[in-house]
């Protein structure tokens, strides 16, 4: 039986970034969780998304009978052997509810319940389970394979964990890979001045610019581009922090562009836990964390010396500007700052994310039209 990753009740708790995809496409680690899921298996998997994005999906073909598995699960190995033995009217347990199951008999049957549960719960799972996810991503995508060979120019420590794949350029910078690992990704740039210490994933495509100070573990997804400081972070894709600025503990869509000098805070001034808004419960909730930055859904841009507070959540394409700090919760389809918000017109957002897109040579959709009508109806209750 095929595989199909199905989106549960952790679709609503991963918003915003999950206005625009399905779990299955959140990158963690190096890979998405769908990647990882077919990197294992060696075929595809199916996606069962909310339904308007069913669209964007190959579904299950009618009469097919899949092992059904929650897509917030980030699978290993182990894992997986587990899910490939289910019957019908079997399923895998986990703390948070059902992992994994098969149709079939009125009664399911629970098989022994799963010890080894990593799943994505909250948004900040994504940076918290990105060390682990990026050491199992490491060892499954290198296993077998030989690093390009890493120029003289550069100052390593830990060479065993470092690997380059073809096209990869780095020079003149310092790698420190005794802390976690560091992969740089198919024609991905690492440029002169730079301080690595990892884990890193540079995925395919994106550059790191002139002496920018990275701190592991972080991702910067295929084709971003990233300058500055990052700690602990992740970029799913095509965004931009291109300039000096203080990244910590944060997650940024696709599409995204934090503009020059952004800066966030990822702790507390009295070092307390930091509270986050939750879309799906719509209220401040407790990250039980100390150490809680930014989260930015796709196509959301700030402007030059932009300041986010700890725990800010911006929804999808937002655009933040101007001198002091904006409210922890930006609703998606917002413009402004710290002085007030007005609601970024459906058009005008067509218009840019056009004009953003088309710099990468990637289209605009009639698809990612009808995406964005709808994501901008369900978000409509937090403007003002």
């Amino acid at each position: 039986m095929k595989i199909c990753l199905t989106d549960e009740q952790e679709w609503n708790r991963l918003l915003p970034l999950t206005y625009t995809r399905s779990v299955a496409d959140i990158r963690v680690g190096i890979l998405t969780i769908r990647e990882k899921w077919e990197m294992i298996l060696g075929e595809k998997v199916y996606v069962e998304a909310p339904d308007y994005l069913a669209g964007r999906y190959e579904g299950v073909p009618k009469g097919e009978k899949v092992i059904r598995v929650n897509s917030a699960i980030i699978p290993d190995e182990h894992f997986v052997e587990r899910v490939r033995v289910l019957q019908p009217g079997q399923a895998i347990e986990g703390n948070h509810g059902l992992m994994a199951w098969v149709d079939g008999n009125d009664d399911v049957l629970l098989s022994a319940p799963f010890s080894g549960e990593i799943r994505l719960r909250h948004p900040w799972d994504i940076f918290m389970l990105n060390g682990l996810a990026l050491e199992r991503d490491f060892e499954l995508i290198t296993a077998g394979r030989t690093s390009q060979a890493i120029s003289a120019t550069n100052t390593v420590i830990g060479k065993g964990k470092i690997f380059l794949e073809e096209g990869a350029k780095v020079e003149a910078c310092i790698i420190n890979a005794h802390e976690g690992p560091v992969y740089i990704g198919k024609n991905a740039e690492v440029m002169e001045g730079s301080v690595i210490r990892g884990g890193l994933a540079l995925c395919e495509g994106a550059v790191l610019k002139m002496s920018a100070k990275i701190y592991g573990a972080t991702t910067i997804g295929p084709y971003c581009k990233v300058g500055g400081e990052i700690n602990n972070s992740v970029f799913f894709g095509y965004s931009n922090k291109a300039h000096d600025g203080f990244l910590g503990n944060s997650v940024i869509g696709e599409w995204c562009n934090l503009g020059a000098d952004t800066n966030n805070s990822n702790l507390k001034n009295n070092y307390g836990t930091v509270k986050v808004f939750s879309i799906s419960e719509n209220a401040f909730i407790s990250t039980g964390i100390q150490f809680c930055g930014l989260i930015m859904g796709d196509h959301s841009k700030s402007g030059i010396n932009t300041m986010f507070n700890t725990g800010t959540v911006v929804g999808v394409n937002a655009n933040v500007f101007g001198g002091g700090f904006p409210p922890k919760h930006i609703p998606s389809f917002s413009w402004g700052g710290a002085d007030g918000f007005s609601t970024f017109d459906l058009d005008r957002s067509f218009d840019v994310s056009e004009r953003v897109m088309s710099r990468r040579n990637l289209p605009f959709t009639d698809s990612d039209r009808d995406m964005m009508r709808q994501i901008f109806q369900l978000s409509s209750r937090f403007r003002g």
